[in-house]
């Protein structure tokens, strides 16, 4: 347990310490602009391209763990889909952010520095793949939705040429790109430069974690999702729970590939859908009471799953 505890106090001390800056110091949401920028432009950007170009090309091609961890988020995305609109009957657009809030976690800013400080380096791989094209297919499932409820008012040809444009010049896909790229040719990065990207890399972990307590404490909680009950539940439980059973199903994986895809799927969910939901009108008080709800239970939960793997109740 003390174990447990020494991975989980870094990680959620810094999210917890960025929350007490944000409530205390009462600095408007604009100041976290430049950080933001700094962590999706820069430091996350350095990570992944670290990660990537420094591991053996043949594990980056792993096709059948990919398909395998999107299949599985996309069966829980379905099924809370399904309930909220033939079941609860609500709307496209609204089925669309409460589908996304149960399955799509905060594996950008989370994810890298959790996977690697309970997993080690030989969480790298899999890690920056599922980061990179998990986001990357997000980024075509919202906007095409809601194209289709209605709620995106651009032609077909406008949005078929934003969805491409924002997936392709993404900073964690270009950067995941590059990566593969240095991997694939072998080339030798003169030792400034790896420095300079370690130096960068370095930050990414600390800086997002503080952002992310500092963006929760500037979204107070106005409105309770009725749904929060079987979304928490979908996120925090079943969603980890169903990519450890397909990948122990497919086989073949290595078990510290199995266990980060379980720590990332197990993550509460992603503050990019409350961007969603703000950029469309949609939702939106509703996501950021389930992206606060969600992070305050992924303590207990996260540490279930941490204990779990660490223990070997969780055979990979």
């Amino acid at each position: 347990m003390f174990d447990i505890v020494s991975l989980l106090l870094p990680f959620f001390g810094l999210i917890l310490i960025g929350y007490i800056a944000g409530k205390v110091t009462k600095q408007p949401a604009d100041a976290l602009g430049w950080m933001n920028t700094f962590i999706i432009y820069a430091a996350l950007p350095a990570l992944f391209f670290k990660l990537v170009s420094r591991t053996p090309f043949e594990d980056l091609t792993r096709i059948d763990f990919i398909a395998t961890d999107l299949a599985a988020t996309y069966s829980i995305f379905i099924a809370l889909f399904a309930i909220g609109r033939w079941i609860r009957g609500n709307s496209l657009a609204d089925c669309t952010i409460q589908s996304f809030a149960g399955a799509y976690g905060n594996i950008g800013y989370m994810g890298p520095g959790l996977a690697l400080l309970a997993l080690g380096q030989a969480a790298a791989v899999p890690v920056a793949l599922i980061v990179c094209l998990e986001n990357a297919l997000h980024f075509i499932v919202a906007p095409a939705l809601m194209a289709a409820a209605g709620d995106d008012r651009r032609s077909a040809g406008r949005l078929a040429i934003d969805i491409t444009r924002k997936v392709a010049f993404h900073p964690f896909i270009l950067s995941t790109a590059f990566g593969f790229v240095a991997a694939a040719f072998h080339i030798d990065q003169p030792a400034a430069f790896q420095h300079f990207v370690d130096y960068l890399a370095q930050a990414a972990a600390p800086c997002a974690l503080f952002a992310m307590g500092v963006t929760l404490a500037l979204r107070p909680v106005r409105r309770i999702p009725a749904e929060i009950g079987y979304i928490v539940l979908a996120k925090l439980i079943v969603h980890p729970i169903v990519v450890y059973l397909a990948l122990t199903a497919i086989g073949g994986f290595e078990p510290v590939w199995i266990y980060a895809a379980v720590l990332l799927a197990a993550l509460p969910t992603a503050t990019n859908v409350f961007v969603i939901g703000q950029q469309y009108g949609v939702w939106k008080e509703r996501a950021s009471a389930t992206i606060l709800i969600t992070t305050a239970l992924s303590v207990v939960t996260v540490s279930l799953f941490l204990i779990a793997i660490k223990s070997g109740f969780l055979p990979a």
